[in-house]
């Protein structure tokens, strides 16, 4: 089967090929997927530049989204059935002809759905859901990256469930048009204006809950934006810099608390919280609660292009890729 194959560490797509891997084999608990869309995300990235605990082993199938009908299924295995549409967290491997994935990571994609709009759900919208449960009804929230794919789902999702005030910022005003587009009060350009202009908009208060996906590269920044008693949580680390310490006595002067999220850890310890949430995404979406909108790539092929585009900050919203699977 063809999958999209990271060769060795690599800061662009000189080592991102598509060739030939051995087809899965499903596992005690697990299914394999003939795939028919695929998720791109920043965090192929992070694994394609060799962060540390992203890649498992090289050469690295990457791809953490994977929508299309199952193939196979593992000893153990209830609830599902060959053939059926379903939807996946796959950790890694999605972006090939044919993912293993652990059934309980598995979702039936509702009537209606297509495996292009379905394949947005595992690692986006998923992740939304997850990282907005803490958020009370009228809070305020401001999000990192807003212009990037699951900058805009946080939008929405933090819309559906009742959030005030919704700010987001980007490095450049050319990425505010896919953020507004999104639904934030506000697209903000992270530059020496940034932290004015949040307390205007929130009468000197502060931010009740600030998402940044950067690792601690703005943590100084997110601590002059928090509000007493409110909360920064940390997903990913998108800019690559060394994880440093949280300064501690600023915690302490801003009563604020920082906490780490990562939907790999959830996968590992708690799945059952992901499966929970893919649900209630997809369900959400099939009832027009949450639109979803992708920019589609045409066969693997197109996928080391999108991921350099998210690399260099020229992502346009959320890539989906179609493929159609030969393996046999």
């Amino acid at each position: 089967m063809l999958a999209v194959i990271f060769d060795q560490p690599a800061a662009d797509g000189s080592a991102t090929r598509v060739g030939e891997v051995e087809v899965p084999v499903a596992g005690p608990g697990e299914v394999t997927i003939d795939v028919r869309a695929a998720g791109v995300n920043f965090i192929d990235v992070m694994a394609r530049r060799g962060d540390p605990g992203y890649a498992t082993s090289w050469p690295f199938v990457p791809g953490l989204e994977a929508a299309g009908t199952i193939r196979a299924l593992g000893p153990g295995v209830d609830g599902l059935e060959v053939g059926m549409p379903v939807v996946a967290f796959t950790t890694a491997g999605g972006l090939a002809e044919v993912v293993k994935v652990p059934a309980r990571l598995v979702s039936p994609i509702p009537a209606g759905l297509t495996f292009e709009t379905a394949a947005a759900v595992p690692g986006t919208l998923t992740t939304a859901v997850l990282l907005l449960r803490s958020l009370r009804p009228g809070g305020s929230v401001l999000v990192h990256s807003a212009g990037g794919g699951l900058g805009q789902a946080l939008a929405r999702v933090a819309r559906r469930q009742g959030a005030g005030l919704i700010l987001g910022t980007v490095g450049h005003s050319s990425r505010s048009a896919g953020a507004e587009r999104a639904g934030y009060d506000a697209v903000l350009v992270r530059d020496d204006e940034l932290s004015a202009a949040v307390m205007r908009r929130t009468e000197g208060r502060g931010v009740d809950l600030i998402l940044d996906s950067q690792g601690t590269k703005w943590i100084d920044k997110d601590l002059e934006l928090v509000a007493p008693t409110g909360r920064i949580m940390l997903y990913g680390n998108a800019s690559g810099a060394a994880l440093d310490a949280i300064p501690t006595g600023r915690l302490f002067a801003t009563n604020a608390m920082v906490g780490a999220f990562s939907m790999r850890g959830l996968a590992a310890r708690a799945p059952w919280l992901i499966a929970e949430a893919q649900s209630e995404a997809l369900a959400a979406v099939a009832r027009g609660e949450l639109p979803v909108e992708v920019t589609p790539l045409e066969g693997l092929q197109q996928v080391a292009a999108a991921q350099q585009a998210l690399a260099e900050g020229r992502g346009e919203g959320k890539y989906v890729v179609t493929l159609q699977s030969r393996a046999d």
